[in-house]
């Protein structure tokens, strides 16, 4: 997480909260290749980048979803990134209010936005870090004075 100065009573931006510099993963990838990834930094999420570039997000939902319950695909080790990633993902800029991308997570029922810097890949915010923000803010707001 980036630590980002904000004036009293000024909303957050999305560069304040998001996982910085996530492990990313090219389409042509195995995609057994980016379920190893993901085990390996304890992630459910891949940004798909070629050529510095983002082409898409990948999730181990999209891969379970792919290979199947039983993995029982004729063989997996043919499949690649690209098989299996959403091309149109939701992607913000940094410079976005935190209270609109967490709200348009929600309506579109979506677990991740990428974040970007005229372009460029420099975050992702996930389900996982909206509750920790959540989580902080209300330990915050409500401090357990009992602990």
């Amino acid at each position: 997480m980036t630590e980002q100065r904000t004036l009293p009573g000024t909303p957050p931006q999305i560069a304040a909260v998001m996982t910085v510099a996530p492990e990313s993963v090219a389409p042509e990838a195995a995609l057994l290749e980016a379920r190893r990834l993901m085990l390996e930094h304890r992630v459910h999420h891949l940004p798909v980048v070629r050529d510095e570039r983002l082409v898409g997000i990948i999730s181990d939902r999209d891969i379970k979803l792919i290979l199947g319950p039983e993995l029982d695909y004729p063989d997996p080790r043919e499949l690649c990134v690209e098989d299996a990633l959403i091309a149109e993902p939701y992607v913000v800029e940094q410079s976005h209010l935190l209270s609109d991308v967490v709200l348009t997570m929600a309506r579109r029922h979506i677990s991740a936005a990428l974040v970007v810097r005229d372009g460029h890949l420099t975050g992702i915010f996930t389900a996982t870090d909206a509750c920790r923000v959540l989580g902080e803010w209300l330990q915050t707001r409500y401090p357990d004075d009992a602990a």
